[in-house]
């Protein structure tokens, strides 16, 4: 499996190593000795699975207490999968990275606590699978605006049509307005 470090160095882009033939394939997609040698020393405590639609974006969302990180992938269709730092007493506070995850790459990204996550539907559909290292706690669960005119997001959004969100997600508070973490 392939770490790589993305702009925001605790961001980790994974490219596992897929074993094919004409039956299917198969691959690691996490291991607790090889992910620790490479910078992710968590335990997991939940997994999630989700299924979109195409031109739904859900995000950006995160925990202010319990924060997650989250070990994300895809397993049908294809996302634009983003991660913005939330941290303020990080150098890259406000910064984003985004990369497309997609069942045919097999593409896996880690968003360590203290990030915002989301992602927009590129596919018809798109199931999303992803570990987490704290459990989902509503009462601490944060958004900011997916659009924020301060962070400049490029969500790649499919002929420029606008996403569908949630109603928590449409009215999310500004990047400068959203609480961050310490």
């Amino acid at each position: 499996m392939k770490f790589i470090p993305s702009k925001i160095p605790e961001v980790i882009l994974l490219e596992p190593t897929v074993y094919g033939d004409h039956r299917g394939f198969f691959m690691e997609t996490w291991q607790r000795q090889t992910f620790a040698e490479n910078g992710i020393d968590y335990d997991f405590v939940q997994d999630n699975h989700s299924k979109s639609s195409h031109g739904i974006l859900r995000g950006l969302h995160y925990q202010i207490q319990q924060p997650q990180g989250k070990l994300v992938r895809v397993v049908e269709g294809a996302v634009f999968d983003v991660a913005v730092d939330m941290r303020q007493s990080s150098p890259t506070l406000g910064q984003w990275v985004g990369y497309e995850l997609s069942a045919d790459n097999h593409r896996m990204l880690w968003v360590p606590p203290g990030f915002a996550h989301g992602f927009y539907v590129l596919s018809e559909t798109a199931e999303f699978v992803y570990k987490c290292t704290d459990y989902y706690a509503p009462e601490y669960e944060r958004s900011v605006l997916w659009n924020d005119a301060d962070l400049a997001i490029n969500w790649h959004l499919v002929d420029e049509e606008q996403p569908i969100l949630s109603e928590k997600d449409a009215v999310a508070p500004s990047f400068k307005e959203a609480e961050k973490f310490s």
